[in-house]
C-alpha cells in the first residue's frame, strides 16, 4: 500500500502477531511487544483505522480488517524469511537476525526475497521445529 510507512506496517505486523493467539489485539499488548507508550499505539491505530487497515474503537479490541490482514500476512512473510535466511543459511544469531529482518523488510524488493524463499527451498535448510 502506497503511503504505509514502515512504522505502519510494524504495527500491521505487530497486531497480526498478536492476533493469531485470540483473533485481536490491545493496545497495551502492543505497545509491549513494540517497546512504546500506549499514546503511541493510540496515535497509529487512528492512522490504521483512517487507511481502512483496522477495526477498532477507542480502549476497545483492535482487529485487523482483510485490507490490512493481507499487507500484514505479507509484511509477516518477508520477515521470516529474511530471519531465515540470516539465520540459517548464514548463521546470525537469532535476535540479531530478527532485529535485522525487521529493519530490511520495509526496503528489501520481493525479488530478493523470494531469492531467499528459493535458496532456503534448494537447499534444503530445516528450520528447527
Amino acid at each position: 500500500m502506497k503511503n504505509l510507512t514502515y512504522v505502519m506496517e510494524n504495527y500491521l505486523e505487530a497486531i497480526y502477531e498478536l492476533s493469531k493467539e485470540k483473533s485481536f489485539a490491545r493496545t497495551s499488548d502492543i505497545a509491549e511487544k513494540l517497546n512504546v507508550s500506549k499514546a503511541s499505539v493510540n496515535s497509529a491505530m487512528q492512522t490504521l483505522v483512517n487507511k481502512g487497515l483496522i477495526t477498532s474503537e477507542k480502549y476497545r479490541e483492535i482487529y485487523l480488517t482483510e485490507k490490512g490482514k493481507k499487507i500484514a500476512e505479507f509484511t509477516s512473510k518477508k520477515h521470516e524469511t529474511i530471519k531465515s535466511f540470516f539465520t540459517y543459511v548464514l548463521g546470525v544469531d537469532e535476535g540479531t537476525a530478527d532485529n535485522d529482518a525487521c529493519a530490511i523488510e520495509h526496503v528489501i524488493s520481493q525479488d530478493s526475497v523470494k531469492a531467499m524463499d528459493s535458496y532456503i527451498k534448494k537447499t534444503s535448510i530445516k528450520k528447527p521445529e
